[in-house]
């Protein structure tokens, strides 16, 4: 038992929430606020790697998070279930978002149950906000793919990357959809892209839902 929770543990850290592993991600997280003095907003993200670039962009933009936790849930599935919790172990906290455009209408329908969303409303009125697709495109654009294959070559990644694009399948896609894929095709890839992206990101380019959800949270201080 011991052995497996070590195993699902690993497995949530890579950034990869799903399963049993997802249900641990959502619980180490909450622990976690517990230990935030003077808690006043809470961004919810969906996984490890998301919660990774949010805290990147705050350090980049000078945004303070002392009283600020930003929670993976685990997956777009898990907010319904962490919104419910929220409400009654950190009621009055201000709670903001960043999802995936395909996870949307769970977003929404979740928001809507907790009673945080009227019919027909946008979820960004609730404070939740969309990716234009999801976490990797927005980094891939931010920082323009030219300048991603640059951080690859830094890491002594290019070469990995090259033998991926001369796969049959993926030989004739463009380059960010390889990008792409490469970024979620390796075991804590995802996680350390997260910061070395947002790192070498302009200012004046970083996602606009993750700064949107930081604003959200950053007002109430």
């Amino acid at each position: 038992m011991r052995e497996r929770r070590r195993e699902l543990a690993r497995h949530a850290l890579e950034g990869y929430p799903d399963g049993p592993a997802a249900a641990l991600v959502a619980h180490t997280a909450l622990e976690s606020l517990d230990t935030i003095a003077a808690l006043h907003g809470i961004v919810l993200v969906e996984g490890v790697s998301d919660r990774i670039a949010v805290e990147a962009v705050a350090r980049r933009r000078g945004t303070d998070l002392s009283g600020i936790g930003v929670v993976p849930t685990g997956g777009a599935q898990g907010i319904g279930r962490m919104l419910r919790t929220l409400a009654v172990r950190h009621p009055g906290v201000t709670v903001a978002g960043v999802n995936d455009v395909a996870e949307s209408a769970v977003v929404r329908h979740a928001l809507a149950a907790a009673g945080l969303l009227e019919p027909g409303a946008d979820a960004a009125s609730a404070g939740f906000f969309s990716c234009v697709d999801d976490l990797e495109d927005e980094l891939l654009r931010g920082v323009g793919l030219d300048h991603v294959e640059d951080c690859l070559a830094a890491q002594s990644d290019l070469a990995s990357f090259r033998r991926m694009q001369q796969q049959p399948q993926w030989r004739d896609q463009d380059l960010h959809a390889q990008l792409r894929r490469w970024l979620a095709g390796g075991a804590r890839r995802k996680l350390r892209y997260a910061r070395i992206l947002v790192e070498a990101m302009p200012l004046e380019r970083m996602p606009r839902p993750l700064l949107a959800a930081l604003d959200r949270v950053a007002a109430t201080r």
